[in-house]
């Protein structure tokens, strides 16, 4: 009996430590993202190419309306910061909602994190990007991801007329190592004519108190959302937050692992409009969409990722941006999960 018992113990350890084994192994297979490789892009392109025919591209700003609806790019920055390119990689379009990221970053590193989020909070939220939510009532954004709070957070960076916008632009420009990079003027005048509901929410604050300025800082705002720029620029802005504010050519000049932690939880928490929950559950990754068809990625310690599809969930994230993304991580165990 002892023998027996002693038999049937010893033949459960071997086969724990053979479970054991096998998932370290499966692990490390699922998490080796050396391997990623254009090929591997275009091959993950190639099967979700077809999704933009489920989704609309954005017209309540007429100019992105104009947007190709079957546009598609993929671009990956890895740990070394080599770029992966596949698809339509020249193709040019809008920040919108991504610039958010940005203009938090340039106002936190100007009045500290405890000032800007003293104005708003660090909730996530059900509503869409654009709902007033509780400004009616505490008067405060939900977070600094949706129009309200991004409206309030470039209100805060200091300057006079268009120098916000400006360090918004310059800050683009040296993460991406691009200085080719602008706004799109028929974007920002179309985003202009038609933003009456950040109009709204820009002068619910002001009532508020807590924007003292004038239309200036909602023209910079419209200005942020209206930079132009490709999804290859979108993997390095992935890539910047991924690894502590370090560009991707090791440059360290804002180095700054906090920064990169505040930036990368609003990303996971609201970065994809009410969607972020589900989001988190199926991708598992900071992100931030806009209404462009862009979504840049960061996965922590790791890379970048970009990509563009004009064409749009009901949340307002690009369709086939987010299963390109959703199989990536998946084949490669990239979720922080």
């Amino acid at each position: 009996m002892k023998n027996n018992s002693f038999l049937f113990s010893a033949k459960g350890i071997c086969t724990a430590a053979f479970l054991s084994l096998n998932t370290i192994v499966y692990a490390q297979k699922a998490a080796d993202i050396s391997t990623i490789s254009e090929k591997t892009l275009n091959n993950i392109l190639e099967k979700n190419r077809a999704y933009y025919t489920q989704g609309k591209v954005a017209d309540y700003i007429p100019e992105l309306g104009k947007m190709d609806a079957k546009a598609i790019a993929f671009s990956v920055v890895d740990k070394n910061g080599k770029i992966f390119n596949t698809g339509d990689v020249s193709k040019k379009f809008t920040m919108q909602s991504i610039s958010k990221i940005i203009s938090l970053m340039v106002a936190v590193n100007e009045k500290s994190e405890a000032h800007i989020f003293d104005k708003m909070g660090y909730f996530g939220s059900d509503k869409p990007f654009n709902h007033f939510s509780n400004l009616e009532t505490t008067g405060k954004p939900l977070n600094p991801m949706m129009n309200a709070g991004a409206i309030l957070t470039t209100s805060l960076i200091s300057g006079d007329g268009e120098k916000p916008f400006l360090k918004i632009l310059d800050m683009v420009r040296y993460i991406t190592k691009n200085q080719t990079i602008d706004y799109n003027k028929s974007v920002y005048e179309s985003e202009k004519s038609t933003g009456h509901r950040n109009r709204g929410m820009f002068y619910i604050m002001k009532n508020s108190g807590l924007i003292s300025g004038n239309e200036d800082q909602l023209d910079n705002y419209f200005k942020q959302c209206s930079i132009e720029l490709t999804a290859e620029d979108l993997a390095k802005i992935g890539y910047f937050f991924a690894n502590q504010c370090v560009r991707f050519d090791g440059d360290t000049t804002y180095k700054n692992a906090e920064m990169a932690k505040l930036i990368e939880s609003q990303m996971l928490t609201a970065g994809m409009y009410e969607f972020s929950g589900e989001y988190s559950r199926t991708v598992g990754l900071p992100s931030k969409s806009g209404v462009g068809g862009g979504i840049t990625v960061s996965v922590p310690g790791k890379i970048g990722i970009g990509v563009f599809s004009p064409s749009l969930d009901q949340h307002g994230n690009s369709l086939a941006g987010y299963h390109m993304i959703l199989d990536l991580a998946k084949q490669y165990g990239l979720s922080i999960f």
